[in-house]
């Protein structure tokens, strides 16, 4: 049986694109907000319908990426690593996060350099996979494992558009993952191809709609519902994939996964 998740997300009542901070982002293009509250109500009603516990930080104004809730921390066996944002303009969800942690009842550490929570730290099995290259610092993992108490495997983002290791690699189990191979260096496909020879591996146009940015419980994969090739490779491999549409939260460079942080108590 698959077993029930919990999960932090942050309705996205202050959601915009009035900045850049990576490629998929444009301000001078058109959003719609109503639509984005609305696809992120879908996206949490299939999380309820699976049985999981969908728990809410308020959104703050002014804080429009507040809504990717995967970037607030990591939480691990009931420790939680805060956040320390490369840009300034999302620079104040990271206390707000830890306030939230905190508050649950979790022992909280604020990292020493720049870590965006789940965006580039991802628990496999027994092990992070931690990403680095655009956001996420290399220096950042070894405060990870000290912290979080499992072994960190560090991996080497290498393409712009998947600039956080959660557009590129979704863990699918406890002993498997998607991934595009071309947004890592050459060293880091060589250890997932070593860590995880079964992995599903995932086209560019998978990944082009931000396909990989996946929740899976173990067994259904909650994905972009245009990531069609991805949802038959996973059906191959006995998972069962569920395409949500959050399309409008993409311009802001935002998937399913972007918006869900796992809370492990």
């Amino acid at each position: 049986m698959t077993a029930k998740r919990r999960y932090l997300m942050c309705r996205p009542t202050h959601f915009a694109v009035t900045y850049r901070i990576n490629p998929w982002m444009d301000p001078t293009a058109p959003y719609d907000n109503a639509l984005a509250v609305r696809q992120w109500e879908s996206l949490r009603q299939v999380f309820l319908d699976l049985g999981h516990t969908v728990d809410l930080i308020d959104p703050l104004p002014g804080l429009p990426d507040m809504v990717f809730a995967a970037n607030g921390g990591t939480i691990v066996d009931g420790r939680a690593l805060g956040v320390q944002f490369r840009d300034a303009e999302r620079a104040d969800e990271a206390p707000a996060y830890a306030a939230w942690f905190a508050g649950a009842g979790f022992e909280v550490e604020m990292p020493k350099h720049t870590n965006e929570g789940e965006g580039d730290i991802l628990l496999a099995g027994d092990v992070l996979l931690a990403g680095t290259g655009f956001r996420t610092s290399h220096a950042s993992h070894a405060e990870t494992q000290e912290f979080l108490h499992r072994p960190v495997i560090t991996l080497q983002l290498v393409d712009p558009a998947y600039y956080h290791l959660d557009t590129a690699l979704c863990v699918l189990d406890e002993t498997n993952i998607a991934y595009l191979p071309a947004a890592f260096s050459p060293g880091s496909q060589a250890v997932l191809r070593q860590l995880f020879p079964n992995a599903i591996i995932a086209n560019a146009e998978d990944a082009a709609v931000l396909g990989l940015n996946a929740v899976s419980d173990g067994r259904n994969v909650v994905l972009p519902v245009q990531a069609v090739n991805l949802a038959d490779e996973l059906r191959k491999a006995g998972y069962h994939p569920i395409g949500v549409d959050v399309s409008e939260l993409r311009k802001a460079g935002g998937g399913p996964k972007c918006c869900t942080l796992e809370v492990r108590p």
